[in-house]
């Protein structure tokens, strides 16, 4: 394992150590979360990098926050919450890093005496999956399809978080909608490049931000952070590229001629 340094990320530190989420910095993308970023450290949210000391290069992050602001659709109330963990590039995976990580929000927690830590996993390339999380004593405490696990790592007594229903919400959009959020640079560089394909193909689509913490835990997906709905049905439930967002749209012009 090479030697890597934590590097904690607030107010003070954070144009000496960008959160960049592997995203170029002058990409409006990376420019959006930065301020979303800044935003959220008033309101308890945390960083950790991982720099490595061979080439001075941040190599991982993690990123997370008291339960009652995940920006995910759970009730976690005196847990704290992993909005987003990453290791890039490919060579410093599976080397333990993850594990380095997740290991320090455990022991924030213990410092903190909260009732543990709580994370949404996923199998798709967009999130962690729970494998990392069960080797460090997480436990899933609810599921939902396509591969939506809530992992918790208990620590002291307290109300086991949950999934918040959003079925009821996902009814109201009917028509064309997305959903999103600035906590994910990539979904921000995405909705920034969108305006020029929309008046194209002169799209009737409503575009909706989700600009508070309690707003994307009400959103229409547990995902919150990204949704294409049509009539109240998911098409996408994460970031997608533009192609694949064209390939959807496709698909749903070719149904309403039907």
């Amino acid at each position: 394992m090479s030697f890597v340094k934590i590097i904690d990320v607030d107010e003070k530190n954070i144009a000496e150590y960008p959160a960049k989420c592997f995203l170029n910095q002058k990409q409006k993308g990376y420019l959006i979360k930065h301020e979303w970023i800044k935003d959220n450290f008033s309101k308890g949210l945390r960083i950790k990098q991982l720099l490595s000391e061979d080439d001075k290069k941040i190599v991982g992050f993690i990123e997370y926050t008291d339960g009652e602001h995940a920006w995910r659709a759970v009730a976690a109330k005196d847990h704290l919450f992993i909005n987003c963990l990453w290791i890039s590039p490919n060579s410093y995976k599976q080397k333990g890093y993850g594990s380095l990580l997740v290991q320090e929000v455990i022991h924030d927690a213990e410092q903190k005496r909260k009732a543990g830590v709580a994370v949404m996993t996923s199998e798709g390339s967009f999130m962690a999956g729970k494998a990392l999380f069960e080797k460090n004593g997480f436990t899933s405490v609810a599921y939902e399809k396509p591969s939506f696990h809530l992992m918790v790592r208990t620590l002291n007594a307290g109300r086991t978080p949950s999934f918040i229903n959003t079925c009821e919400q996902l009814k109201r959009y009917q028509g064309l909608h997305i959903v999103y959020s600035n906590q994910c640079p990539w979904v921000c560089r995405f909705i920034n490049e969108l305006d020029d394909l929309i008046k194209k193909r002169k799209l009737d689509i409503t575009i909706t931000q989700l600009k508070t913490a309690k707003e994307a835990q009400n959103a229409p997906s547990l995902y919150a952070t990204f949704s294409l709905i049509y009539n109240g049905k998911i098409l996408a439930d994460h970031y997608i590229s533009q192609t694949r967002f064209e390939n959807i749209i496709n698909k749903v012009s070719k149904s309403e001629k039907k």
